[in-house]
């Protein structure tokens, strides 16, 4: 127990650190918040992914999510940590992430399958901050997906590179997981990459934190 505790001591210290930097490049290279934001998403949650060969229960999860929270709280009201709250649009998905990380981990042990969390994670580690950039990025040929007279806030481009991005890494995940490459694979890759890009796509002030892995693991639970 002692040596879990300590390793999670080291993963919050290097949490800290990692935002340290994170605001440094912000302040100092004058990069937008958008992107640190984003870096700091693609790190943070990557990072996480070996959690199930780390912790043995839930509550040391528990613990650093709140943490996290409590942090991401105190920092907006005393405004700091721009590289993460200096951002042109009412989000609250900084706050969903630590609950989302949290949420996924209880599935798998729940489930006692460590898969339902490492897929999840790496998908909305990867495609989600892939999907941003691009789509903010990017303004040529990259207009805003309608669905019905309404324009969404998801351009074309972004939804395009989440999709084939949460596809290649769902078989890569899929081949290890099951060790076998299949037409199982293929198709069950293919269901992953849709449940994650619809719920990318309808998603709202950040909440794709959340129903990205959800959706992620709804499928993995009937065809897995």
């Amino acid at each position: 127990m002692d040596n879990i505790v300590v390793i999670a001591f080291v993963y919050l210290i290097g949490i800290v650190v990692l935002l340290a930097f994170n605001e440094l490049n912000y302040r100092r290279l004058k990069i937008k918040g958008e992107i640190t934001r984003k870096f700091a998403h693609f790190s943070a949650t990557l990072a996480t992914v070996p959690f199930p060969y780390i912790f043995p229960s839930h509550w040391y999860v528990f613990v650093l999510a709140l943490l996290f929270f409590i942090a991401l709280g105190v920092t907006q009201r005393s405004k700091q940590l721009k590289s993460i709250h200096d951002i042109n649009r009412k989000s609250m998905g900084s706050y969903l992430l630590p609950l989302s990380i949290y949420v996924t981990f209880l599935i798998s042990c729940l489930v006692e399958n460590k898969f339902y969390y490492i897929l999840p994670m790496l998908i909305l580690a990867i495609c989600d901050p892939m999907a941003a950039i691009l789509g903010i990025n990017i303004k040529k040929y990259n207009g805003r997906i309608k669905v019905g007279k309404r324009k969404i806030d998801k351009t074309w481009l972004g939804t395009i590179a989440f999709f084939v991005t949460g596809m290649i890494i769902a078989m890569i995940a899929l081949y290890f997981h099951r060790e076998i490459f299949d037409f199982k694979t293929l198709w069950l890759s293919l269901l992953v990459a849709v449940a994650g890009t619809i719920g990318e796509l309808m998603s709202w002030r950040g909440s794709d934190n959340l129903s990205i892995p959800l959706s992620v693991i709804v499928v993995l639970m009937i065809f897995l």
